[in-house]
């Protein structure tokens, strides 16, 4: 037998064209013909583990697609930032659905500034966010009321510095704010079951042109407390009516605003 390999060894190592097969090929051959001295034949070729697969191995994974870099560049020294735009917000009719006129906190961050802020850090405040209204919070982030541009930029400052004998930039948000004891709310279940046309009356009814909604959660200390989910605001809904006049722009008072929906 050996004699008999020896010679199988000294033609396969030379083709009939005279050129040298590999290693790996010699060892394929035989190791099919003499399967039973599998043992043998790899301790002549110790390469052929490796040169040989395994009937078990593995496939050889694909490499993954080539994603070149994006090209970069500088920013610029004046570079500013964007602000939710209102015109992109949809679009709708009275008989819409409420909820999709309401700002919804879990989505959007809610503009916040705290009780002994001046009435001008607010109104910055405000205006850095593209909004008319703000909560007014403590030091544990709990809602002490809500503050309004109509509440900075009205008559109120006015009247605490008449009645107080202090400066207009002595003035603080909580002189006048709404607290929260005056403020009603709406719950979340009511809002998802309403119309947008609901939300306007509601807001008449009030006299008011913003709203809140609440819903609850449980806290492992207070049990179910009661959260604020969203804003209803009536100039916002203004500019997402299919129908309200371009003409109408936030500047404008309930009465025009009301007017113009005309409900």
């Amino acid at each position: 037998m050996l004699n008999e390999l020896d010679g199988e060894l000294v033609a396969l190592a030379t083709s009939a064209h005279g050129e040298k097969s590999s290693v790996a090929g010699m060892y394929q051959v035989l190791a099919k013909k003499y399967h039973f001295m599998d043992h043998f034949l790899r301790l002549i070729f110790p390469a052929g583990d490796a040169l040989v697969a395994s009937p078990r191995a593995q496939p050889i994974a694909q490499p993954a697609p080539d994603y070149p870099p994006l090209p970069q560049s500088k920013l610029n020294s004046n570079a500013g930032y964007h602000l939710p735009d209102a015109t992109m917000a949809t679009r709708v009719r009275m008989e819409s659905a409420a909820i999709e006129v309401m700002t919804d906190l879990r989505r959007i961050p809610a503009v916040t500034v705290g009780r002994f802020a001046s009435i001008d850090q607010a109104n910055r405040t405000m205006i850095g966010r593209g909004v008319r209204t703000a909560f007014v919070i403590d030091d544990r982030h709990g809602i002490m009321g809500i503050v309004t541009a109509t509440d900075v930029l009205g008559g109120k400052p006015v009247q605490i510095t008449q009645q107080r004998g202090i400066r207009h930039e002595e003035v603080t948000v909580r002189d006048i704010m709404t607290p929260v004891d005056r403020l009603q709310v709406i719950e979340l279940g009511d809002v998802l079951k309403a119309r947008v046309g609901n939300v306007i009356a509601t807001l008449k009814l009030s006299g008011r042109q913003h709203a809140l909604v609440v819903d609850r959660v449980l806290d492992p200390e207070a049990g179910h407390r009661q959260m604020v989910r969203g804003i209803f605001s009536l100039t916002q809904i203004a500019r997402q009516l299919d129908d309200m006049p371009q003409t109408l722009e936030v500047g404008h008072s309930f009465a025009d605003i009301a007017a113009a929906i005309g409900s």
